[in-house]
């Protein structure tokens, strides 16, 4: 099973890519994760990444799929993975097609969580970290419809998005997910 995750922050991604990873013992794969230990470790990568990120931006797409290409032709990624927060613009996704394509390992499926704004301002207001404050928020949802939104769209095109109703106890939503991934075929 080879996931793509996406959605805006505050949907509930993280607490459903736990439970996917754990139910189909597949890889979760963050790309913010791998960037922030390429950081701490000093690779070429993480220097790089960090002169980005110091500034407020994104890494580029370039080296972030560069990172995401090596991680997937590790053993534990040949029966799956669940890729979250990667691919975040179409330049990604693109790019993450074409090396899956070569590859002939084509994805399986890219779960969308749908929940209304107004709700993930309270949900993430409630977790009360520094950088949910409202205005913080509001930048970072537009930030997401800017860039990763038309991700929707692209994956629509291909036949591989499926959206998820995200509001509901954490398990209604699981139950909601598996209902899509026991329709898939193979």
């Amino acid at each position: 099973m080879r996931i793509v995750f996406i959605g805006p922050p505050g949907v509930g991604n993280g607490t459903q890519s736990n439970r996917l990873v754990a139910a189909y013992q597949i890889p979760h794969i963050s790309t913010g994760e791998m960037l922030r230990a390429a950081i701490e470790q000093g690779t070429e990568a993480g220097k790089i990444s960090a002169g980005f990120i110091d500034q407020g931006h994104l890494a580029p797409d370039s080296l972030v799929l560069a990172l995401v290409e090596e991680r997937l032709q590790q053993s534990d990624c040949e029966r799956g993975y669940l890729l979250d927060g990667f691919p975040r613009t179409i330049t990604q996704a693109q790019g993450l097609d074409q090396y899956l394509q070569a590859r002939e390992t084509p994805l399986s499926v890219v779960l969308e969580l749908k929940v209304e704004t107004a709700l993930i301002l309270e949900r993430l207001a409630a977790r009360g970290r520094d950088d949910d404050r409202p205005d913080v928020i509001r930048q970072r949802l537009e930030r997401y419809a800017e860039q990763t939104a038309p991700l929707a769209d692209f994956y629509r095109q291909k036949n591989l998005l499926q959206e998820i109703d995200g509001i509901g106890t954490p398990d209604e939503v699981f139950g909601r997910i598996q209902q899509v991934l026991m329709a898939l075929p193979g």
